[in-house]
């Protein structure tokens, strides 16, 4: 991925010193602009695996790359540190945030929380256009576990539960889970949907779209709540899986 963003705060900051207060409220909002461009693709490049968990990130390399002065970059790393994606170290810089299983399985429950009062809240206002995009993700899911397409079904999962919890208008529940599921994107030892199981979960989607549609918000937020607590378990069982020695190997 290259980026060349479009303002350069070198010149934006020259220009302050001797600015009017007109220029000086555009400059301010010009840098506030590059930052949140900046962010964006510096998430972009995280969230791609492009920028791995617990690697460094090289201000140099990375001003380079997107074209801008090292200013913006480092106001990009505050505002990412605070939604948790990267953390900085002090005279150390900043890395690209690393979850552990057992934070990631702190992160699920509160996931499944927030699933379960988005069903809740989306079934007594869910309208007919919304529940004839959900059954379109739930259809294109059962296609997927038909040819055992695990990437197509994963995308359409990750849209399924991001849609719903949009659609309820809720702007801080929204906030909250989004911070949530990027943050779970940095948990690299997450298990990618076997084949076998995509059918299973397929079905429970399209459960949930069917609760969603009889209005049933208590019968939404439970089918959500479960669904959202058995990938959990699956991360558990798989991450310790993924822990234990290979067969026929020492312990140390």
């Amino acid at each position: 991925m290259n980026y060349n963003l479009a303002f350069d705060s070198r010149e934006t900051d020259m220009s302050e010193q001797h600015a009017t207060p007109v220029d000086t409220v555009l400059a301010l909002v010009q840098r506030n602009s590059l930052t949140r461009l900046v962010g964006e693709a510096l998430e972009k490049l995280i969230l791609s695996g492009e920028l791995s968990p617990g690697s460094k990130l090289n201000e140099a390399a990375l001003a380079e790359r997107l074209g801008v002065s090292r200013g913006p970059l480092r106001e990009a790393f505050r505002t990412l540190a605070e939604t948790g994606l990267i953390r900085q170290e002090k005279n150390r810089g900043a890395y690209v945030r690393e979850i552990e299983l057992a934070e990631a399985a702190d992160i699920y429950d509160v996931r499944a929380g927030l699933d379960a009062t988005a069903g809740r809240l989306l079934a007594g206002r869910i309208t007919t256009a919304q529940l004839a995009l959900l059954r379109e993700f739930a259809a294109g899911m059962q296609r997927a576990a038909a040819t055992n397409d695990v990437d197509a079904f994963h995308t359409l999962n990750l849209a399924f539960h991001d849609r719903i919890v949009e659609m309820t208008g809720n702007v801080a529940l929204i906030d909250v889970y989004r911070r949530l599921v990027k943050q779970l994107a940095l948990f690299r030892r997450r298990n990618l949907l076997a084949p076998r199981a995509i059918p299973h979960f397929a079905d429970e989607h399209s459960a949930i779209v069917d609760r969603l549609a009889a209005g049933d918000g208590p019968g939404a937020a439970e089918a959500l709540y479960q669904h959202a607590q058995g990938g959990r378990q699956r991360m558990l069982r798989d991450g310790e899986l993924a822990a234990m020695p290979a067969a026929g190997e020492k312990h140390a």
